[in-house]
């Protein structure tokens, strides 16, 4: 079941960076993972993926390589660059802040008034 796209538009970056944390992919395998790891809750569709992906690369964030695979097909891979570990880094702190504010608000716990 598919999350509100206005939830995940803000997190896309950050879901594409995790994914390539520990090996390059090419964009199909990254549609396949993202929605295997959350349970199909993360549906991306391709149109969403590429330029999202060239957004990345543009920033420096990603790099990327052609490997054949097969006949007269080529694979496009995803390699996540220094630039992208740091960004990836930064990104991760911060969703930890908000998602622990998100939780402290819809859980209701608050702090004590003065």
């Amino acid at each position: 079941m598919p999350v509100d796209k206005k939830l995940m538009a803000g997190s896309t970056d950050l879901l594409l960076l995790k994914l390539l944390e520990r090996e390059d992919m090419y964009g199909y395998q990254m549609i396949e993972e993202l929605r295997g790891r959350s349970n199909d809750v993360f549906d991306m569709k391709a149109g969403t993926l590429y330029p999202l992906l060239h957004q990345l690369v543009e920033r420096g964030y990603l790099s990327s390589y052609d490997v054949a695979a097969g006949e007269a097909r080529v694979r496009r891979y995803y390699h996540l660059t220094e630039k992208g570990r740091k960004q990836l880094a930064q990104r991760e702190g911060d969703w930890r802040i908000f998602s622990e504010a998100v939780r402290g608000v819809l859980g209701g716990a608050g702090r004590a008034l003065d």
